[in-house]
């Protein structure tokens, strides 16, 4: 990929990124989802103009009046029907345009492309259908073109539209006042410390199913994704000549739902100097039956085309990740719930490659008419170096394999094993739900990340890490975590987590380490975290934010000199903004922007060392279009 300055650094993470060739591949499935720059002064002088005129009618073929119609395509135009129902469209630029009508108590109809000829006319006629609770029975909803249109001398007898009187009168039943609704409202789930946080689930990573689809006989429902990553260690590296070529990175979902079950496929991809993708399918058995059963499997690649050794020592210069898992949530009796699984993963960087994680856990509500819940989770984890790379997140927003990394010695990479026994409990008070947890685990070979270090004729790159262990601990501790819905469209959440940590045994990498970065050297210490999460959905702008927030009194610092740990802060911030106008073909489209610092998706899902670890992790920045359909 060629790099770029910094200006078009800044293009790239807020438009979608055409430069990159991971887009290409998806384009097809997008064709109008970015329109033609408007030509200049000099250019529309030598442009021919075309008119698109047209009728809107309903189901019986009756014209309809006060239809606000679109052309979206080389340049946006708007119009009203008259009291024949005929709209016009004059000077446009030759080429296709997405027309669409809008009439309030009717169905909004399916897009139709018209192909707009130069120096012509081009005729439309639109069907709309009155909504089912207006009082007109459903029919199917249809959109023809050149179909029944009324002649052309006989539209231009027609007086034309005011364009300011038309603003004026439907100010009201504006396109962009009505879209509001395209942002779905917060879940209910109240529990504070469930199985895997779904509560936290970030706003972007999850898919929510929409009644719409981009297929009339289907019933899928899907997410695309086309997106620019980039990072940075200083905000002022987005300026400079030296920093981090941005990525375009694709993700494509779908998601067809069954009368038992959802089937679910997922994949992302990424070009340039690394190459990678991931790729993972699953199927959830719906409730209520006594086993709802879940199963899934997962693949990913990382192929490096650069000029450092990060995968010399591989296979084809090449890592390959693949995983499967299964889970049954059994209801032994309306009170109790028992679930139980395992995951198996083979990563083919390590000596022992296959990685077996069991977990179980139980849910005792003692009553139904009381909110309180006791669950108890044993679980053993098993995950290699790296392993953030490869894994599809449950938490975040899935990127493919976009850093290397490297051991910080010539010996073989170590996987981190997690025992946990937990204890939590919770309950809801007026809509305030408090939980409580106290845990213990034990940890071999704890991973230890580092950022921004140059090792020998190396030098450091945003873009690479490398990987060591710090040794084997013991820790215990207790939690309490507080959520509360603060109105329909706001959810905010606290937790404090405090531990013991007691280090069993030292790793050979701990020279290495006391060089580079001796805050990793860690002894027997008391840590306290608090972490902060914020999800609010603005109606009237139909913006969606999520923040996590994290303070923790043992971050590791970064450099030989900074020995001890001290106290620091991690963050995650994301924003969607909806984009009604360009909902065309049942889709929801919306612009993202996430800037993060955060290493680990799920916080409470590994050790407490995990995110204290990682030494001077940078900035990633992501920014493109979701389209939800």
């Amino acid at each position: 990929m060629m790099r770029v300055g910094s200006w078009c650094t800044i293009g790239f993470l807020v438009g979608v990124g055409v430069a990159s060739p991971a887009y290409a591949q998806l384009a097809a499935l997008a064709p109008l989802a970015l329109a033609p720059l408007p030509p200049s002064d000099s250019d529309a002088a030598a442009t021919s103009s075309a008119e698109l005129r047209g009728v809107v009618k309903d189901e019986r073929g009756s014209p309809l009046a006060g239809a606000v119609v679109s052309a979206l395509g080389a340049t946006s135009a708007f119009a009203v029907s008259d009291s024949k129902g005929r709209f016009v469209f004059r000077a446009l630029s030759p080429g296709p345009y997405l027309v669409r009508a809008h009439l309030q108590d009717y169905l909004q109809p399916r897009g139709r492309v018209v192909q707009v000829i130069p120096d012509s006319r081009t005729t439309s006629t639109i069907e709309l259908i009155r909504r089912p609770d207006a009082g007109e029975p459903p029919v199917v909803l249809a959109a023809s073109v050149g179909a029944g249109a009324p002649p052309a001398a006989e539209v231009e007898a027609e007086e034309e539209q005011d364009e300011v009187a038309w603003r004026l009168r439907h100010a009201k039943r504006s396109i962009l006042k009505e879209a509001k609704a395209s942002i779905a409202d917060l879940d209910d789930d109240g529990s504070v410390l469930g199985d895997s946080l779904s509560i936290f689930g970030r706003a972007v990573g999850g898919s929510t199913r929409l009644a719409s689809s981009l297929f009339a006989d289907l019933s899928v429902n899907g997410q695309l994704n086309l997106l620019t990553s980039t990072s940075f260690d200083r905000p002022q590296d987005l300026f400079s000549h030296g920093a981090d070529v941005p990525h375009g990175v694709a993700y494509v979902a779908l998601e067809a739902p069954g009368s038992s079950g959802d089937w679910t496929m997922r994949g992302t991809l990424t070009q340039g100097d690394l190459a990678s993708w991931i790729l993972a399918g699953s199927y959830v058995r719906h409730r209520p039956v006594a086993h709802a059963y879940e199963a899934g499997v997962s693949y990913g690649m990382q192929r490096y085309l650069g000029g450092n050794d990060a995968l010399a020592a591989s296979r084809d210069g090449s890592r390959n990740v693949g995983s499967m898992y299964a889970v049954d949530n059994w209801t032994v009796t309306p009170q109790i719930h028992l679930s139980y699984g395992a995951e198996y993963a083979r990563y083919d960087y390590l000596a022992d490659r296959a990685l077996f994680s069991p977990r179980a856990t139980i849910v005792v509500q003692p009553s139904s008419r009381d909110s309180l819940k006791l669950r108890t989770t044993v679980s053993r984890r098993e995950t290699a170096p790296g392993a953030e790379e490869f894994r599809p997140s449950s938490a975040g927003l899935w990127l493919p394999p976009e850093r290397t990394f490297s051991q910080i010695s010539h010996a073989p990479f170590l996987p981190e094993r997690h025992d946990l026994v937990e204890l939590v409990v919770d309950r809801e008070w007026s809509g305030l739900v408090v939980g409580v947890r106290a845990f213990r685990e034990r940890v071999e070979d704890q991973v230890v990340t580092l950022f921004g270090m140059a090792v020998g004729d190396t030098p450091a790159d945003v873009g690479h890490y490398r990987v060591a262990s710090a040794g084997d601990f013991d820790a215990r501790g207790w939690g309490v975590a507080v959520t509360h819905v603060i109105t329909n469209h706001v959810r905010a959440s606290i937790d404090y987590t405090q531990a013991q940590a007691v280090w069993r045994r030292r790793s050979p990498d701990m020279n290495a380490l006391a060089e580079l970065a001796g805050s990793v050297v860690r002894n027997d210490e008391r840590i306290h975290d608090v972490t902060a999460r914020v999800e609010s959905v603005v109606e009237p702008t139909s913006t969606r934010l999520f923040v996590i927030y994290k303070l923790n009194s043992a971050f590791s610092g970064s450099g030989p000199d900074a020995v001890t740990p001290s106290a620091g802060v991690r963050f995650d911030v994301q924003v969607n903004q909806a984009l009604p106008f360009l909902n065309f073909m049942n889709a929801q489209w919306e612009m993202l922007v996430a800037v993060s610092n955060l290493f680990r998706d799920e916080l409470l899902a590994g050790s407490v060392y995990d995110e204290l670890l990682v030494v001077r992790p940078p900035k990633r920045m992501l920014g493109g279009v979701t389209v939800r359909f």
